[in-house]
């Protein structure tokens, strides 16, 4: 096996707060271990553009409490193609880089899966990532975050709903994953939330209606993920449904969008990132390669990448009937 002596480390897709932990763990966890850290800047078109700078500890001083990512991020069309991978590895191999870092989410991991499979390198993958949606982890790093902000900006639409007799829908992110949308429903008292996952044949609006109005109410709050398996859309479908289908009921429609991605990582993030980025450097030490670093029940596991980004992580059943019950 050969010896890792430098590695390089980069963010790729939507941003996620603890993402500078995880840079900051993996910086100071490498240089402890005797190794070179080359910091990547701008994701996978970084790599092929060679926008590359050596980190020190002190580089990482002062960011584990920021948001966003010190790294900046981006999404590279050039990288799906074949000749952009090869420019990517070729100016790895110019710097002397024995490993690669990936800190995103399943479409960065699915380029880092790719990358692997090409180039005789090893590659770790880190999930950053507040969709919440890779398998093989309980939590992804910027989830914590992204919920909190989100029960917090709930908490001050229910003041105005409640004020006006209003039935506000609430989008948030999540891509077709509703783990956000149905943990901030029970988190802030919502009267209902529509995801991906509970996809039946009773219409979720109109089970909704049925069950939250019949008692006299005439506010409520419906979190909606932002994408719906069926193609029928967010929190906007829903509310035109509401005023065709229902028009006695008043409708709001809040869409939260990037909101959720920034802010200062909370405590549980920046713990998860610092534990995932140390992890990672022990993985390289230990020969792993082509493998997602992850938690389960509090313990640091290894996931194969292509099991990380190719499997569904279900909801739990238990979640959908614990808020269909505590909204009554």
């Amino acid at each position: 096996m050969k010896e890792i002596k430098t590695i390089a480390v980069l963010t790729s897709g939507g941003d996620a707060p603890g993402m500078n932990a995880c840079i900051r763990a993996i910086t100071r966890a490498a240089i402890f271990n005797n190794m070179k850290v080359i910091a990547v800047y701008r994701g996978y078109a970084g790599l092929i553009n060679g926008e590359f700078e050596e980190f020190t500890s002190s580089s990482v001083s002062n960011t584990i409490q920021r948001g966003g990512t010190i790294l900046k991020t981006s999404r590279s069309q050039e990288f799906l193609d074949p000749e952009g991978r090869k420019k990517a590895y070729d100016n790895m191999v110019a710097n002397h880089i024995d490993a690669l870092i990936v800190i995103g989410g399943n479409g960065s991991l699915t380029g880092a899966q790719l990358f692997a499979r090409e180039y005789d390198i090893p590659v770790i993958g880190l999930p950053g990532t507040i969709d919440n949606d890779l398998y093989g982890t309980d939590h992804t790093i910027g989830y914590d975050t992204a919920l909190n902000t989100i029960v917090e900006c709930v908490d001050k639409i229910r003041d105005t709903a409640n004020s006006h007799d209003r039935i506000f829908f609430i989008e948030v992110m999540g891509r077709d994953a509703g783990f956000l949308a149905q943990n901030s429903a029970i988190a802030s008292g919502a009267e209902a939330a529509i995801i991906p996952e509970d996809k039946t044949d009773v219409d979720q609006l109109a089970e909704f209606i049925g069950r939250g109005m019949r008692k006299s109410k005439n506010s409520s709050i419906v979190i909606v993920s932002e994408s719906q398996k069926d193609g029928s859309g967010g929190a906007l479908y829903y509310a035109d449904r509401v005023r065709k289908e229902f028009p006695q009921y008043k409708v709001q429609v809040t869409i939260l969008g990037h909101l959720q991605r920034g802010g200062t990582p909370s405590a549980y993030d920046r713990i998860l990132a610092s534990r995932l980025g140390y992890a990672s450097i022990e993985a390289l030490i230990e020969g792993q390669r082509n493998i997602m670093v992850g938690i389960s029940n509090d313990e640091i596991v290894y996931v194969p990448i292509q099991r990380a980004v190719k499997m569904d992580k279900p909801i739990k059943k238990e979640l959908i009937d614990v808020l269909a019950v505590l909204s009554m």
